[in-house]
């Protein structure tokens, strides 16, 4: 028999819709009582949080970690948190950085509310119990269970605003896929080490780059309070030039920058040396992170400096796909 930890903390899959279609919270998880056909487990349901994803900041995904590793202490077989979809790879990126994968540890959540034609909440949580309680799941780190889809939260991520496909790994593809109660895995992920930490350091902000920006965001975040910075570039990595000398004159005030790529596929790379181009601004100190989009980046910047890494140290965990 496994025991699997349930911990819900809001989002669709815990919503229905009222009668006017609005979809609502409701003051306890519809489906945490709708398990049936799993054999040989034993789902113990908690209410840690709820919250829609929107609430969610890096705070509340360390008292996430917690409970999971008082968990493993305790002895759980494995681990599901349910979860809003909006900032789901967040939160499940922030559990891959900083808990160790010894146990499955799955997220999952639902594009419909448990009311809803069609609601996807229940296959959902019965398929990530599933993935929780195969032993094919383990030391594979945190990952995210999604229409039968399984993917490493590493690189998964939300595609689209409402259909119930919406998880993707844009560059890598699904680790693997469970159907009817079968768990297979086709992709095996290279291991990275966690980073343990018990406390968060921010604001660490992530900013889009546009046609014509300027120095102006720039300016006005270069201060004391500041931890961190990470920009999402045009192309493999190029900013226009006249957010150049305000982003040096963060660096010269030692704020980290981290450079990923706004494209949906791909990274960022130093290819172009012209002005505001990726070999001048990774020459002016500019930090590339690989295999990265923006949230996530963010999201291991504030894992990095929690943990206290700083200067070539931050920037080494920073440019290194799988640290």
């Amino acid at each position: 028999m496994k025991n699997i930890l349930a911990i819900h903390t809001g989002g669709t899959i815990s919503m229905s819709q009222d009668e006017g279609g609005a979809v609502v919270p409701n003051a306890q998880n519809p489906i945490s009582n709708e398990i049936s056909g799993l054999t040989n487990i034993n789902v113990i349901n908690e209410e840690l949080f709820n919250l829609p994803s929107p609430h969610m900041t890096p705070q509340i995904m360390l008292q996430v970690k917690n409970r999971i590793q008082k968990a493993i202490e305790d002895g759980i077989d494995g681990v599901v948190v349910t979860h809003g979809t909006d900032s789901l790879e967040e939160t499940a990126y922030f559990l891959d950085l900083t808990l160790p994968s010894d146990i499955p540890v799955v997220v999952t959540g639902a594009m419909r509310s448990s009311n809803e034609i069609g609601s996807d909440g229940f296959f959902n949580f019965k398929s990530a119990i599933q993935v929780a309680a195969s032993d094919k799941s383990k030391h594979k780190g945190v990952l995210v269970v999604f229409n039968a889809a399984i993917y490493a939260a590493r690189y998964v991520t939300k595609t689209h605003t409402t259909s119930v496909d919406t998880f993707k790994a844009p560059v890598y593809g699904a680790l693997g896929t469970v159907e009817h109660g079968r768990v297979n895995f086709v992709q095996e992920l290279i291991g990275s080490a966690t980073t343990d930490i018990d406390h968060v350091i921010e604001p660490v902000y992530l900013l889009k780059t546009y046609t014509g920006m300027t120095e102006t965001f720039f300016k006005a975040i270069d201060n004391y309070d500041t931890k961190g910075v990470v920009i999402e570039a045009m192309g493999a990595g190029n900013l226009p030039p006249k957010t150049v000398p305000a982003i040096e004159k963060m660096l010269q005030h030692k704020i980290p920058v981290i450079l990923v790529s706004r494209c949906f596929m791909g990274y960022a790379q130093p290819v172009y040396a012209y002005e505001g181009g990726g070999v001048r601004l990774q020459q002016m100190g500019i930090t590339f992170s690989e295999n990265l989009n923006g949230p996530k980046a963010r999201i291991k910047l504030i894992v990095g400096l929690s943990a206290g890494k700083t200067g070539n140290q931050l920037k080494e965990y920073m440019s290194n796909a799988i640290s």
